[in-house]
């Protein structure tokens, strides 16, 4: 499991920095709630990945909060917006993860 950190996005321009994915990822919570979110652009090579960012809260219940995975086709881009709300409270990450890891990379840009 990697800690990424999200990059800003700049008006004289941004190299991209890509991540290589491992099954489950973690984003630094303070990339996320400083700036109201940020968006992670997911680029396959070859291979459907799901990509799924977990949902930290619970129900009143106890419940695990109900996670839809994302589905980036087996070659091509997408974005994906992760809310505020995914940041766990308890250890200030967000958790994301990949059904294949194979072709895949992604970018963090925030806000």
């Amino acid at each position: 499991m990697a800690l990424n950190a999200a990059q800003s996005v700049l008006t004289t321009g941004t190299n991209p920095a890509p991540f290589t994915p491992t099954a489950s990822d973690t984003i630094a919570g303070a990339d996320v709630l400083s700036t109201g979110g940020c968006v992670m652009r997911v680029v396959t090579t070859g291979t459907l990945t799901n990509v799924a960012i977990l949902d930290p809260n619970v129900t009143t219940q106890g419940n695990a909060g109900t996670v839809v995975p994302v589905a980036c086709p087996a070659t091509g881009v997408r974005y994906i917006l992760i809310p505020v709300s995914a940041s766990n409270p308890a250890t200030q990450v967000v958790t994301v993860t990949f059904s294949s890891i194979t072709g895949c990379t992604y970018d963090l840009i925030k806000f």
